[in-house]
């Protein structure tokens, strides 16, 4: 696999200097090029859609409910906060994939659902989408992928969680 430019970079400077476990340094920049390379592919099979990852998650969460979701639940369940929510779901509600309605049960509360134009497209971006991302490892066989997903979870275990995301 071919590194990023700036991860070539990086690991050329940590030959140089003799970095004690170059080759792990390498494997850590492989992966983070390879993440980077879903994401870039990602948002090219969503930008025919008119879609970001963000809003495809909206719509993803609200197709699996007719009965809408406050836009607190919709960011919580996205890990995202209420302004970004509120962007994404501007920019779906000026595209007519959803609507906003007021709750039945509280008017002064919201209720996002999707409208027809919503689910359409919903449902044809969720099969293409689903069929690319099974695709990215459907080259492995079973015993590869559990073994690849046992490696990332021996990896994920090393990370510094205590800090949670403030810097070293």
């Amino acid at each position: 696999m071919n590194l990023e430019q700036k991860y070539e970079a990086l690991l050329a400077e940590a030959q140089r200097r003799q970095l004690p476990d170059v080759a792990g340094i390498q494997l850590c920049f492989q992966t983070l090029s390879l993440a980077n390379a879903i994401d870039r592919n990602c948002a090219a099979r969503l930008a025919p859609h008119g879609l970001s990852e963000g809003r495809f998650v909206l719509l993803f969460l609200l197709n699996s409910t007719n009965e809408g979701l406050a836009p607190n639940a919709l960011a919580k369940q996205a890990g995202v906060t209420r302004a970004t929510v509120t962007g994404l779901l501007d920019g779906l509600e000026r595209e007519s994939l959803i609507e906003r309605l007021a709750d039945a049960s509280d008017r002064r509360a919201l209720r996002i659902r999707l409208t027809r134009k919503g689910k359409k497209v919903a449902e044809k971006v969720f099969d293409q989408h689903g069929r690319w991302i099974s695709g990215l490892f459907g080259n492995l066989s079973v015993s590869e992928r559990e073994q690849l997903a046992a490696l990332l979870d021996k990896v994920t275990g090393n990370l510094d969680v205590t800090t949670e995301g403030k810097s070293l």
